[in-house]
């Protein structure tokens, strides 16, 4: 272990560097995906707030309307106006009267001042208007309704049920003409007041649009009079709730209109609820045309997206993408604004379709913003609620500057380590490297490093004269502590006691005159069974048989002289097709083993080795609780372990530490491999590993020639066959390492003074 913290200095600080970035990187994508959670939510609760306050409003309207249509009084009139035939208006001196007419329109006006309705009109099946409670904004007596309104009104004549038209624009009534603009706002001192719509006094009652209450003074009645006589009807948004009139029989005669001022009743609903400082939510119909009013009409006029001569952006405003964001100075052409799509909320919900939309899209300004929307067929509009999206992820952005400030310090403070320490680093660096390269061992050539562990490094080498490839490995100089040199040569000298052939095979070993320990092994060119899970997953059961079987060959040599293995892992146990034979397996990584069976002050232990040596979650528990207990059956328990992580792709308890999982070891059963698993297994291999998995060492097959037997047995032990094995190995074939590029020099031998290896233990 003392090798590995010697790496230079300025490695640290780099490390952290990079785990701060990880960290910052995986705290940024957790706080990024819990702001959008709570963006969703609250975008969703906004909107569902004020779709139902609308919805209630709605509701809450047309039962007005269908009370005040059938009070007796209004309903006896509404049904002798509606029974005489409308004289059609030319515009021309006063509309067309009666006395019902009158006592009609007298009646109406002192209901709708307590109730905050602008104005009514009767309306007959012909769609022609036959009373109006007051001229102002509305369509005079025998005017036939806007073309805005008649699908509507055929509507309810036909089904008999109150309903509200969604705010248009009136049409002024046939041969109307607005009187001529004298260039004053007021009449001249003590001159007489403008004229009405049909050229004679301004009508007398509340002008439609005029606040709840219309019992206030005259003045501020002839005050709206003037303003819907000086022109401004493009500018004018009406709404309507209408009930049928009904008849003793059940007849349809007509319809009462009361007429609503949008901007007070359906723009309030949509604001019930907010989000933010730039949150706001509108309504627009089938064709993106905005019918609510816009929060920000101020900013739109300063934008030059809403026309001057409008105060107010509803029905004056098509909620087109402009491509940019017009607020911070694009400006699209006019080829541009004329083919301009809608924006993506409103597609959407125009397109029938709900949703909650976090990744930022343009709205009308070409702000980015993020929201929800839908589209209620009930009504026949669709509704939208957003918020800049520079508003809703301020927290995470914030954030991200502390993650970036943070990980800038600490880079900082590895690059002024590493300015100190590199003279130093990169001089042993090249020092190592080129003594490695240069110096002899015996008729061995090294040509490039092929892996490395936690002691010592393997080189791809060539033998001189039998022209052989092999791997050396290597202990380098800054690892060579006492402890670890013990520990290599103690690896070397057990292994080459061992010839099976699933067994790595060791040529040689010694030193170099400069200390350095080596030792020569053949060459593999496949995959470790770590690597197979994780490219191809689980592995059927016939295969792992196999596998399993040869590991229990190469272990039964080695238990017959008295060793075990004790680190048999994924890792350690190399796949590889060998004399023409596919899927042949070698045991590897010997550096665990020791001998058993003799008295503990015999055994080959190393001074100050640790009680728990292997990998955890492939160790029995007694090897757990002290390496001195452990025996070939714990090599078993290993085995049944990496059969477990073959068939599976898991280990057998999902721990996070040692302790846990030898708490889960003693107290917890592991579940059958088929239970964690979608290949098929059966359930005499499912018995065979949890027996090689039992806590108790006497429960488990005693010995790896047992286990061989019983894993032989089994119905599926045939099925990787030398054809399965040998198709495996031609649809997957090994990628050959790229060869090291030809050195400028002939490449170095390094000389050999070779010493008689010591006498096996034992």
């Amino acid at each position: 272990m003392k090798g590995r913290f010697r790496q230079p200095i300025w490695m640290i600080p780099l490390a952290i560097a990079g785990l701060v970035a990880l960290i910052g990187e995986f705290g940024n994508a957790r706080l990024r995906h819990t702001v959008e959670t709570q963006l969703r939510a609250e975008l969703s609760a906004t909107l569902e707030a004020n779709v139902t306050a609308l919805n209630i409003w709605m509701t809450n309207q047309s039962r007005l309307a269908a009370v005040i249509a059938e009070e007796p009084e209004l309903r006896k009139l509404s049904l002798a106006l509606l029974e005489q035939a409308p004289r059609p208006f030319t515009g021309r001196g006063r509309p067309p009267g009666s006395p019902e007419a009158d006592e009609f329109s007298n009646l109406l006006r002192r209901r709708l001042g307590k109730i905050n309705y602008d104005a009514a009109q009767l309306v007959n099946t012909n769609f022609l208007i036959a009373a109006n409670s007051g001229p102002g904004r509305m369509r005079l007596a025998g005017s036939p309704v806007s073309e805005a309104q008649t699908n509507k009104f055929a509507e309810l004549f036909a089904s008999g049920r109150p309903f509200i038209i969604t705010p248009y624009k009136p049409e002024p009534p046939p041969g109307f003409r607005p009187p001529p603009r004298t260039g004053r706002s007021d009449p001249p001192p003590g001159g007489p007041p403008p004229e009405g719509p049909g050229g004679g006094p301004p009508p007398e009652g509340p002008p439609p649009g005029a606040p709840a209450g219309t019992n206030g003074s005259v003045t501020r009645r002839r005050a709206s009079a003037r303003e819907a006589g000086r022109g401004r009807r493009g500018d004018l948004t009406l709404m309507q709730v209408a009930a049928p009139v009904i008849t003793d029989s059940g007849l349809v005669e007509g319809a009462l209109a009361l007429v609503i001022n949008p901007d007070q009743e359906f723009t309030r609903m949509l604001s019930v609820a907010r989000t933010g400082e730039s949150g706001e939510t509108y309504a627009f119909d089938q064709h993106g045309l905005l019918i609510s009013r816009s929060r920000f009409d101020d900013q739109l006029h300063r934008l030059g997206l809403l026309d001057a001569t409008n105060s107010s952006s509803a029905l004056n405003l098509r909620l087109h993408d402009p491509g940019g964001d017009v607020a911070k100075g694009f400006k699209p052409t006019s080829d541009e604004a004329g083919s301009a799509e809608l924006t993506r909320m409103v597609t959407a919900a125009v397109a029938g379709q709900a949703g909650v939309e976090v990744r930022p899209s343009r709205d009308y300004r070409g702000v980015q913003v993020v929201g929800a929307w839908r589209w209620l067929p009930e009504h026949g509009f669709g509704v939208v609620t957003q918020i800049d999206a520079t508003e809703a992820f301020q927290p995470l952005r914030w954030l991200q500057v502390v993650f970036v400030l943070l990980f800038l310090l600490l880079v900082l403070c590895a690059g002024i380590m590493f300015l100190f320490s590199y003279r130093d680093v990169v001089w042993r660096q090249r020092l190592d490297q080129a003594e490695l390269k240069l110096k002899q061992l015996g008729q061995y050539t090294l040509e490039r490093k092929i892996g490395e562990g936690g002691m010592g490094v393997v080189y791809r080498a060539r033998h001189a004269l039998m022209r052989r490839d092999t791997a050396i490995k290597l202990l380098l100089p800054d690892r060579a502590d006492p402890a670890s040199v013990e520990r290599f040569e103690r690896e070397v000298c057990l292994t080459c006691q061992l010839s099976h052939p699933n067994t790595i095979q060791i040529y040689d070993y010694g030193h170099t005159p400069e200390g350095v320990f080596y030792y020569v092994m053949e060459l593999l060119q496949g995959l470790d069974l770590q690597d197979l899970v994780t490219r191809f997953g689980p592995q059927p059961e016939g295969r792992v048989i196999h596998i399993l079987t040869q590991i229990c060959e190469s272990l039964a040599e080695a238990h017959a002289l008295g060793l075990i293995h004790r680190d048999i892992k994924p890792a350690n146990v190399f796949l590889c097709e060998r004399g023409g034979v596919p899927d042949c397996v070698k045991v590897l990584d010997f550096g665990l083993i020791r001998l058993y069976g003799r008295p503990r002050g015999d055994s080959l232990r190393v001074t100050g080795e640790q009680a728990m040596v292997g990998t955890p979650w492939f160790m029995a528990p007694e090897s757990m609780k002290d390496s001195a207990l452990s025996d070939p059956r714990s090599d078993i328990y290993a085995v049944g372990a990496l059969a477990y992580f073959l068939l599976t792709g898991q280990y057998i308890f999902d721990a996070t530490s040692v302790m846990e999982l030898y708490e889960q070891q003693l107290t917890q059963a592991p579940l059958p491999p088929s239970h964690r698993s979608s290949n098929s297994i059966s359930s005499e291999l499912d018995q065979t590993i949890l027996r090689c998995l039992e806590r108790d060492p006497q429960l488990r097959p005693q010995t790896v020639a047992e286990l061989r037997t019983v894993l032989q047995a089994g119905p599926r032990a045939a099925d990787w066959g030398l054809a399965e094995r040998t198709a495996w190995w031609q649809a997957h074939p090994l990628q050959p390492s790229p060869a090291s590029p030809a050195p400028a020099t002939a490449p170095a031998t390094l000389r050999i003074e070779f010493h008689p290896p010591p006498p096996p233990p034992g």
